[in-house]
């Protein structure tokens, strides 16, 4: 069920600056996320989405400006704090533990205590994790490895769940089945920030777009207006 945030953002960035030892990256990144909605980040590679998630989940602190989550100010707290606090990140890389199988890999997650999400409700989402519980994740094929580490930040209980590239490197009938759980937990109400480079991916899961290039935020709107600007899309999203 969403978390009860009443008006307020569940999520927000001020003016974030953040940098890679002297190579600065984000310049003045701002955005809100509300209880229960999809937001996408959108743009072309190397434009600092990645490093907008690093931000938030204090792997890359800010050298400028505010993260809050939940109303507190979270900026420069430790990843394993926000996690604790229910905030989730799903890489792109998907660091699953390969010599673990998949039930050790949803087990070792297995850290909040308001138990919303178990073992049984994840695999009522990812059906074909069931059959694999006892096959380590070095063995899996990319699409079941990225089932595995949606799954696996399920079982944290997240109020926000990250989602760096989902559908990176997935044959087309795979990402249609991440579609549809990323659109699961959409109808969860739980809060997702989507970063992500297929265009119909992204425009038929999120309420809210963020366009970033050369580390800024340079178009905010609604997934219907990107949709409907070809010219927004050729200038920002092409390659």
């Amino acid at each position: 069920m969403p978390l009860d945030q009443g008006s307020g953002p569940i999520l927000e960035l001020e003016d974030v600056h953040a940098a890679y030892g002297p190579s600065r990256v984000l310049f003045g990144v701002s955005l809100k996320v509300n209880p229960g909605e999809v937001v996408a980040l959108m743009g072309r590679n190397g434009v600092g989405k990645s490093t907008t998630f690093h931000a938030i989940m204090g792997l890359t602190p800010p050298n400028e400006g505010l993260v809050r989550f939940k109303g507190k100010d979270t900026t420069g707290t430790a990843p394993h704090l926000m996690n604790r606090a229910g905030l989730a990140w799903v890489p792109e890389d998907r660091r699953i533990f390969p010599e673990l199988t998949v039930e050790e890999n949803l087990d070792v997650a297995s850290t909040r205590s308001k138990g919303g999400w178990t073992v049984d409700r994840v695999i009522g989402l990812f059906p074909d994790l069931e059959k694999l519980m006892q096959r380590r994740g070095g063995y899996l094929s990319g699409g079941q490895q990225q089932m595995l580490t949606i799954a696996r930040a399920l079982m944290n209980d997240p109020d926000v769940i990250l989602l760096d590239e989902p559908s990176e490197g997935l044959a087309p009938l795979v990402v249609r089945d991440v579609f549809h759980q990323v659109q699961a937990l959409r109808d969860e109400g739980l809060s997702v920030v989507l970063a992500e480079q297929n265009l119909d991916f992204v425009l038929d899961l999120a309420d809210r777009v963020y366009i970033l290039e050369k580390g800024q935020v340079k178009w905010s709107g609604t997934a219907a207006e990107v949709r409907a600007d070809t010219d927004l899309q050729k200038r920002y999203l092409t390659v």
